[in-house]
């Protein structure tokens, strides 16, 4: 009888053992499992946010104002445009033109008043100008102040249209660089083979997505 008593406790021991291992066993799996899936869900959330991200990104790309914006800078101070949309290549050919007709307004202007207080001074009664031995008629002291003076309007037109297309090019160029050129909207040539006769037919294909 004591013999089989202690075979019972051996056996209830053991099964009491293999239960618990059962058990724990089953605890493991589901701790993995839940690792697993929290590591997947955060991985998830990690790529939508990069996605968000990257479309959020995408979005800061299309400044409505950015043309508005070139156009202002580059009328405040000529260059500035070009600097914003950054093409600072185009920076030196701006000066160089409206300091091309900066110089000539400046020089024509000079000769215009060097004639005309020539002129002037001999109007007084003076012979003392700088003119004199050379320019011996008052005419042509007067087609001389014609001259540098109609030189002088023309050079400061051309440096007004220098500084208005310097405004224009920095508008332009903005509105280019957010230009759509994806395959989403785009003209395409394409040519078409017939498969009965085997004639090529050439067109254009026009793709437009929403």
């Amino acid at each position: 009888m004591g013999n089989k008593i202690i075979v019972a406790i051996c056996f209830l021991c053991f099964a009491c053992q293999i239960t618990w291992s059962q058990e724990e066993k089953e605890k493991t799996e589901e701790t993995k499992t839940t690792e697993t899936t929290k590591k997947e869900q955060t991985t998830e959330a990690s790529e939508l946010k990069i996605d968000n991200a990257s479309v959020v990104d995408e979005k800061k790309v299309i400044d409505p104002l950015s043309p508005s914006k070139a156009a202002f800078y580059s009328a405040i101070l000529p260059g500035l445009g070009q600097a914003y949309n950054k093409k600072y290549w185009k920076i030196p050919i701006v000066y160089a033109a409206l300091g091309t007709g900066i110089y000539f307004y400046v020089d024509n202007n000079k000769n215009y008043n060097r004639y005309r207080t020539a002129y002037k001074r001999r109007l007084a009664g003076f012979n003392d100008d700088e003119f004199q031995g050379i320019v011996a008629d008052n005419d042509a002291l007067i087609d001389a102040q014609e001259f540098y003076q109609r030189n002088r309007d023309l050079s400061l037109l051309l440096t007004v249209i220098a500084y208005v297309l310097n405004i224009v090019d920095a508008n332009v160029d903005a509105h280019l660089l957010q230009f759509n050129v994806s395959d989403d909207l785009s003209v395409r040539p394409h040519i078409d083979q017939n498969e009965i006769d085997f004639n090529r037919n050439l067109g254009l294909t026009l793709n437009f997505k929403f």
